[in-house]
């Protein structure tokens, strides 16, 4: 029903910024929370920052917080993760997410292929 598409990732130093969107076809996204996510081969999939649609709330990792900011763009059915201060922990494969909202990735409906994000220091 949704088709989730990520972009923006690339190699930057530490200390780079980098800005994510997820791009969003299909019937609904605006009725989903959106979240991203980011994996490591050999560990979990970790959730890195939410924003719920009809309250405007956004809910953050604590080893992102202050340095990363998501939103969204209704009209245009997408979602960003505008990335600052980066740091060679934050190398990873960034998904995007639609779904109930939770942090718990298990339970999100929808997946994007992933971007990548290489910080090297």
């Amino acid at each position: 029903q949704l088709h989730l598409v990520e972009s923006g990732g690339g190699s930057v130093q530490a200390g780079g910024s980098l800005r994510l969107s997820c791009a969003a076809s299909g019937d609904g996204f605006s009725a989903y929370a959106a979240g991203w996510f980011r994996q490591v081969p050999g560990k979990e999939r970790e959730f890195v920052a939410g924003i719920v649609w009809n309250v405007g709330s956004s809910y953050y990792a604590d080893f992102v917080k202050g340095r990363f900011t998501i939103s969204r763009n209704s009209a245009q059915n997408s979602v960003y993760l505008q990335m600052n201060s980066l740091k060679p922990e934050d190398t990873a494969v960034y998904y995007c997410a639609a779904g109930e909202w939770s942090a718990n990735p298990a339970l999100y409906d929808y997946w994007g292929q992933g971007t990548q994000v290489i910080v090297s220091s």
